[in-house]
């Protein structure tokens, strides 16, 4: 019989599950900025004011903000790891609904990227049987010095990194660390207490995040863009979940299924961030 822990990890699962598929939806509306003159973080009442004024923005928008609510809700119910790994699933479901919206077939490589990702979560759902899925809350220092590196990261991708990858995979790699420390912070946040001043750093890290974003999508393909930042917003908070929060893994072959869940939903971000022909910087 399934424990109330185990109950409860179900269900934040599944509301990862409607989560990441409503913000893999919404990307690609999103993606109409790519239309719209330049958007710049140098003019952000003017670009704010372009955004405002679309329709298709405004409707990825709300759905990339329903889901946000359902992540939220996900990180209080369940470790950190878990629930980024269920997120990494969108990515392929962002594979596929490019494709069908561009009335094109998905790429082998996209197709094997999304089989991979789907995989993952198939090993992550067998992995929760009797599993482990307790976590600390981890120490405030070594929280913020993980932050903080991050975010630096992130500076440095933005001031050198744009000769070394391009702009557009610039602002991807940006907004993915920046993602991360949303995503991170938000998880502290739910721990309650004076944890809760993390949400400052949340909200620092989505807006960010999502400003870098929405500059990508004007310079590359949205499945590009958006799979470099789902593919650095996935394996950074696994690793903080498990190397900051110690959140526990199941013992014996679960243990090995939890794992191989993370490596697979990781590989399959990993092949389908990778620009294909066509797909590259514009």
């Amino acid at each position: 019989m399934m424990s109330a822990t185990h109950a409860q990890t179900a269900v934040a699962l599944a509301l990862a599950l409607a989560s990441t598929t409503l913000t893999s939806l919404a990307y690609l509306r999103e993606h109409a900025v790519a239309t719209m003159p330049a958007l710049s973080l140098r003019r952000p009442l003017g670009s704010l004011r372009l955004l405002l004024f679309s329709r298709p923005w405004l409707a990825g928008f709300a759905m990339e903000s329903s889901g946000f609510a359902l992540y939220v809700t996900a990180l209080a119910l369940a470790p950190l790891a878990l629930v980024q790994s269920v997120a990494a699933g969108g990515i392929g479901v962002l594979a596929v609904a490019t494709a069908r919206f561009g009335h094109r077939r998905l790429t082998t490589r996209e197709s094997v990227g999304a089989a991979v990702s789907v995989a993952g979560l198939l090993f992550l759902s067998l992995s929760l049987i009797h599993g482990g899925d307790r976590g600390s809350h981890g120490s405030l220092v070594e929280i913020g010095l993980w932050l903080g590196a991050t975010g630096a990261a992130a500076a440095l991708v933005l001031t050198v990194g744009r000769a070394l990858v391009g702009a557009a995979a610039a602002d991807g790699v940006a907004g993915g660390l920046l993602f991360s420390v949303g995503d991170i912070s938000i998880k502290v946040a739910t721990q309650g207490g004076a944890r809760a001043a993390f949400a400052l750093a949340a909200i620092f890290g989505y807006l960010l995040g999502t400003s870098l974003l929405q500059i990508g999508y004007q310079k590359g393909a949205a499945l590009t863009i958006a799979g470099i930042a789902t593919l650095l917003t996935t394996a950074l908070p696994i690793a903080a979940g498990n190397v900051l929060l110690h959140e526990t893994l199941p013992s014996g072959a679960l243990s090995v299924l939890r794992i191989l869940a993370f490596a697979t939903v990781t590989a399959g971000a990993i092949l389908l961030a990778r620009p294909g022909p066509g797909q590259g910087p514009r």
